[in-house]
């Protein structure tokens, strides 16, 4: 019998006696370790029950935790008490979001700080920072390969600079968020070369295969995802092995199946929550576990590691939340969010969907999935955006797309054409990522500005990614702005004559800060000042507006392929409700009083204040959409 066959409670009470004799347990997480470690406990022996070094490895977590539970700051400790009390503080209609590259934005960590003013300006409540850590020379993913969870990059300034800014953004009513690479280290991770040499202890943190045979087997039913790097899912090592490498070949997959990395990526992700990190973007969730036969994507045990991750952070950094970064199959993205596993998550379905309403002018496959794929579990929040640092990956659901006549694939070849060809009635201007020629998929790249039209001088362009953000603001989750795109920053070309960058396109859509751009955000005869402009309102209205908070959503549907449309409820049925309408297409539209007939007469535009009598119907312009306050009809 092993420690993982007894009583769950018995087993907490012993390895809190031995680290109370050792170092000291105060009540607090005495408490916390009584509450969480019966469910640690259960997860653990379905993880690694198998495995003799498992009640070793979990004891050992354990003592981590309370280790880093000694080192958290009061302030910290306070936040955690804060936020027990208010759990739901993230469903916020206040809630905004703003993500950037700390260098290509302001330089450094201290040029961050500076722009503080900036972010309560825009009416930032979190701010993402991507990825920040030590990471090899030239070609990193864009940071997305960790040398280190525990050292900032040297560019950008220290570890002690990060707790600072996290305080100061604390204090300006701003969490941080960063990047918790979660699948994979650099080759340069200090933990790669131990494991490669087959030092004792790490000798199976990656996995290693001495021939290709195992490789073999596995890649009859792995994806090949970046075919421009390397094929299959697999590099060789110099002296001819094989190692595990789902993305780039400097990216070496961690072997969750050995508790000792579980134990040591829990100690990182504690860490961070001590240097006053509120949220860990968790990097490629869907590829953490391996199981010969399968895809290797989405498995069972990728699940279960995550609630045990988040057990181990209940007790010694609750206030710590989760984001889920999952772009695969929609029914497969929504299994990532519990509030006992990911308490957010994306939505590239949505994301991907607008774009594609925009292209074909049409809302109905948008329409379809705020109908069928939007609700979640309580305590639980979509982030919404119109672009991220990564691709545009189309990842609708083909089953979806059929019960509306539309061919998956084919219909993925348009709009990846539409997106980077130029094909007809095209308005984009953005650049293919990663096609591979053997399975025609590919992925697209672009600002938002660019991409909607403002680059290539169409009439529409503005109006578009005014329209894309009034949805990701009213759908319900926290909407999330790629800073910059407020202002209407472009593409940025000039990563081709970088060599670190040309085999990369996503670099096109992270340009650096367009302070030019930004000078002239209170200027209304400029682009730049119309978008910031209209979108502030957007950001301000949101604000003032408790319908939008949380991410109850009732369908509302029109006569009109081309219009979306969705109600935003009060707490209570019978009030008040927002009913949001917006048209994807390129001509007016009028949505006449019979469609309109569920509520009463009277209605009010949120955004200009102005009184709308239902009676006379609604006129959408093109590209346009309405916030309207209605009162149903019972």
């Amino acid at each position: 019998m092993t420690m993982l066959d007894t009583d769950a409670a018995a087993e907490a009470a012993r390895i809190l006696n031995r680290i109370e004799t050792e170092h000291g347990v105060d009540e607090e997480f005495a408490r916390r370790v009584e509450k969480h470690f019966p469910r640690l406990h259960a997860l653990f022996g379905r993880l690694y029950g198998d495995r003799p070094d498992a009640a070793e490895q979990l004891a050992a977590v354990i003592a981590e935790a309370a280790a880093s539970w000694r080192a958290r700051s009061l302030e910290l400790r306070a936040r955690d008490r804060l936020r027990d009390e208010d759990p739901g503080w993230f469903l916020s209609e206040r809630m905004l979001g703003g993500v950037c590259y700390v260098d290509r934005y302001a330089g450094t960590l201290q040029g961050v700080r500076e722009q503080i003013p900036y972010f309560q300006e825009l009416g930032l409540t979190y701010l993402h920072l991507m990825p920040l850590f030590d990471s090899p020379e030239g070609n990193n993913d864009g940071g997305y390969a960790v040398s280190s969870y525990r050292k900032v990059d040297e560019r950008l300034g220290t570890m002690a600079d990060l707790a600072a800014l996290a305080a100061d953004l604390r204090l300006a009513g701003i969490s941080l968020v960063v990047d918790f690479i979660f699948n994979h280290t650099s080759d340069e991770h200090e933990w790669a070369p131990r494991a490669v040499a087959g030092e004792p202890g790490y000798e199976d943190f990656y996995l290693i295969f001495p021939d290709r045979e195992m490789p073999d087997a596995y890649e009859q039913t792995t994806r090949e995802i970046f075919p421009d790097d390397h094929a299959g899912s697999f590099i060789q090592l110099p002296d001819g092995r094989w190692i595990w490498s789902t993305f780039y070949h400097f990216q070496w997959d961690l072997n969750y199946a050995n508790p000792a990395v579980f134990r040591g990526m829990a100690g990182e992700m504690l860490f961070l929550a001590n240097q006053g990190v509120e949220v860990l973007r968790m990097d490629a969730v869907a590829f953490i576990w391996k199981r010969l036969g399968t895809t290797c994507e989405s498995l069972p045990e990728a699940h279960l590691l995550l609630q045990a991750f988040n057990a181990v952070l209940r007790m010694a950094a609750p206030s710590l939340l989760f984001k889920s970064e999952a772009i695969v199959h929609p029914d497969e993205v929504i299994q990532y969010i519990s509030p006992e596993e990911c308490q957010l998550s994306y939505n590239p379905l949505q994301m991907a969907l607008t774009w594609e309403a925009l292209a074909t002018r049409d809302a109905t496959l948008l329409q379809q999935a705020l109908d069928t794929r939007h609700a979640l579990p309580d305590g639980t929040s979509w982030v919404n955006y119109v672009r991220s640092h990564d691709d545009i990956g189309w990842t609708f659901a083909d089953e979806d797309a059929a019960q509306h006549g539309v061919d998956g694939f084919a219909h993925r070849r348009f709009l990846n054409d539409f997106f980077v060809k130029g094909a007809a009635g095209s308005f984009a201007r953005g650049v293919p990522f990663q096609e591979n020629p053997k399975t025609g998929d590919a992925r697209v790249t672009g600002t938002t500005a660019s991409l909607a039209g403002i680059e290539s001088g169409d009439a529409g362009g503005e109006d578009r990614v005014v329209l894309a953000h009034a949805i990701a603001m009213s759908t319900g989750g926290m909407p999330l702005l790629y800073l910059g795109d407020e202002v209407g920053q472009l593409n940025d070309y000039t990563y081709r004559q970088n060599e670190s960058e040309a085999g990369d396109s996503r670099w096109v859509h992270r340009p650096h800060r367009p302070d030019g751009l930004y000078a002239q955000r209170n200027d209304p005869s400029t682009p730049a000042g119309r978008l910031y402009a209209r979108l502030t309102k957007l950001i301000a209205t949101r604000k003032a507006t408790p319908e939008f908070g949380g991410n109850a959503l009732i369908p509302f549907h029109c006569p009109h392929t081309g219009v979306l449309g969705y109600q935003r409820p009060g707490a209570e049925p019978w009030e008040e409700r927002v009913l949001v309408l917006a048209n994807v297409g390129d001509d007016p539209v009028f949505i006449d009083p019979l469609t309109l007939s569920g509520f009463e007469r009277h209605a009010v535009d949120i955004l200009s204040g102005a009184a709308v009598d239902l009676d006379d119907g609604v006129f959408l312009g093109a590209h346009r959409f309405t916030w309207l306050r209605v009162d149903p009809l019972w």
